[in-house]
């Protein structure tokens, strides 16, 4: 009898003496080895970054379709090349003219942004000629849906945005249109599309209660009538570039673009983060000079280096590990101070896409980065212990065919126990 008390009391205190770290591992595996993630595809990656120590692995160097966690890499360019306020647009006065180049800028006319810097400098002048072909991309990203051109999460890109790229329009006391220019565009039936493929023609349904963004047909006479509209004057296209030193108009805090991109996961805010980002290293609006400047000089580095094809993560071409993840998550928490960095990040329970996620008990202890493509949804960021550590992660699920929502709960699961046990 005595024997199995001591035996009994041995298992106790070795168990109270085992480190959180074995604790963890004991608890997570069972979760990730079950029948819920047994079809799919996980990659999960815990560390420590005070310590430089991995809590928990789990195929971290197996490639993975990131969606929106692209924009964490879009964040750390961005944060490398802009600086505190958005350089709005770049210019040269000859004569009575005003040249004018896009940089890709999204808050110009952006209906949240509501940023009249750049409105009000250029009403200053009565001629105004504006260059748009230092632009060199597609309108959309490589592996994006072109059936996707009618929804608001596919604006296409452009050298010189207004609006934000989209129509909005919505119901009250008749139809409420912006731009204004286009509100005969505007048919008020109910239709299979909100747009023509090929033509700015909008259709809505006026029975609905809720605002509805529609993406733009862009073209540079497109460009120049919005232009023209909203500075009441009239615009000209030049087709020759501006040669010589040019000056820079600088607009709103950086900030407030990163947060609004991370909070809402905005794609088209990313994909003009990186076009913006393009414009600090030459002339020429192009973002794989940024991706490459990234990947080649920033992040030499990287243990596994990413294909990393657009600004948002709406392509199913980008592939990241969790490593590569964590990577520069260690890096911006390093350079970054604490308070700034997770106000750029959607906190559990609280705001943005994880409002509804991960709440704190009471405060938040998650600060992260959601991604969600069909039948892929992967988390990535920050997790604050109960005992005040601050911990990295990046949790990437890909190619299952039960409702996101099982996932999620299961992630929670793993991180409430990492934040009451480590």
């Amino acid at each position: 009898m005595g024997k199995i008390v001591s035996i009994g009391f041995i298992a106790i205190v070795l168990l109270g003496c085992a480190s959180p770290k074995r604790i963890i591992q004991k608890k997570v595996r069972p979760v990730l080895d079950s029948e819920l993630f047994e079809n799919q595809f996980t990659g999960f990656l815990v560390l420590n970054p005070e310590k430089r120590d991995t809590i928990y692995s789990y195929n971290s160097a197996k490639y993975f379709t990131p969606a929106s966690n692209t924009k964490i890499y879009t964040l750390f360019a961005s944060l490398h090349l802009l600086p505190d306020s958005i350089p709005s647009l770049k210019y040269k006065l000859q004569s009575d003219t005003l040249f004018v180049e896009g940089t890709g800028d999204p808050s110009f006319l952006h209906p949240y942004f509501r940023d009249s810097t750049a409105l009000h400098f250029l009403k200053g002048y009565n001629v105004i000629s504006l260059y748009l072909d230092n632009f060199q991309e597609e309108r959309f990203g490589p592996g994006w849906s072109w059936g996707d051109y009618q929804w608001y999460y596919s604006a296409e890109r452009s050298p010189f945005p207004l609006y934000g790229n989209v129509l909005t329009v919505y119901e009250k006391e008749g139809l409420q249109v912006s731009p204004a220019l286009l509100k005969d565009k505007v048919i008020p039936i109910d239709y299979a599309v909100q747009r023509e493929e090929s033509e700015n023609m909008f259709y809505f349904n006026p029975s609905r209660k809720d605002t509805t963004e529609i993406p733009l047909k862009l073209d540079s006479a497109l460009i120049r009538n919005l232009l023209e509209d909203a500075l009441k004057r009239k615009v000209s296209i030049t087709h020759s570039p501006l040669k010589g030193q040019k000056s820079i108009l600088y607009s709103m805090p950086s900030d407030s673009i990163y947060a609004k991109m991370m909070m809402d996961s905005d794609n088209f805010l990313a994909e003009q983060l990186l076009i913006l980002a393009s414009s600090t290293l030459s002339d020429t609006l192009n973002t794989d000079k940024v991706r490459n400047y990234v990947l080649d000089s920033l992040l030499t580095d990287l243990k596994q280096p990413p294909r990393w094809v657009d600004g948002s993560g709406l392509s199913r071409y980008n592939l990241f590990t969790p490593q590569s993840m964590i990577h520069v998550l260690h890096l911006m928490y390093q350079r970054i101070p604490r308070q700034r960095l997770f106000s750029l990040f959607p906190a559990g329970g609280v705001s943005g896409t994880l409002e509804n996620w991960y709440p704190g008990d009471p405060d938040p202890y998650i600060y992260a980065k959601t991604g969600s493509l069909g039948n892929n949804h992967c988390v990535s960021g920050y997790l604050l212990t109960k005992s005040g550590k601050t911990l990295i992660f990046s949790f990437m699920n890909n190619h299952f065919r039960i409702p996101s929502t099982e996932v999620k709960k299961r992630m929670q699961s793993v991180f409430e126990i990492i934040r009451d046990t480590y």
